[in-house]
């Protein structure tokens, strides 16, 4: 299928499709048309591909970390070990910005019932609850690991050492 197709069948825009071909996230065949410019064309397991990086994407991996993943899986190193530790630490960053957004919703709360009763009292303080999120994101590493850390220093050592060529 040809470029607006497989944007149809992805839900991506063409222009997105063009970003991921470049990023070197999808690898599309050269097509017989298009003379010296030739058509890319994409086949079912494209689609296949762009799901998957909008899977990731959903759940917090950066384009880079997603091209390197790629890499790692298409090499077949991601072992059941290697899954887990990548889980792990992604777990960790989304549970941390869990709590982030958790203390940034507590905030509003507290805004709004000062707000509602006229500004009586101590007006809340957003470093009060940063804080209280900071505290428990600190707990949970260190009961769990630094998963987070783990796995970005993973991603960036594979990457430094498995890095395309330049084009």
């Amino acid at each position: 299928m040809l470029i607006s197709e497989f944007a149809r069948a992805t839900g991506l825009t063409r222009d997105t499709v063009r970003f991921y071909v470049r990023r070197g996230l999808l690898k599309p065949l050269a097509g017989n048309k298009g003379g010296s410019n030739p058509y890319q064309v994409f086949a079912h397991e494209h689609v296949q591909t762009a799901r998957a990086i909008r899977m990731a994407q959903s759940l917090g991996f950066s384009l880079r970390e997603i091209g390197v993943l790629n890499v790692e899986y298409q090499a077949r190193r991601i072992t059941p070990t290697r899954g887990a530790e990548i889980m792990r630490g992604q777990l960790a960053r989304l549970e941390e910005k869990a709590a982030h957004v958790g203390s940034m919703i507590s905030y509003i709360r507290a805004k709004l019932v000062w707000l509602e009763a006229g500004g009586k009292g101590p007006e809340p303080n957003f470093t009060d609850y940063e804080r209280a999120s900071g505290s428990a994101g600190r707990k949970r590493q260190t009961k769990h690991g630094d998963g987070t850390a783990i796995a970005r220093r993973s991603l960036r050592k594979y990457a430094d050492t498995h890095r395309a060529p330049a084009k």
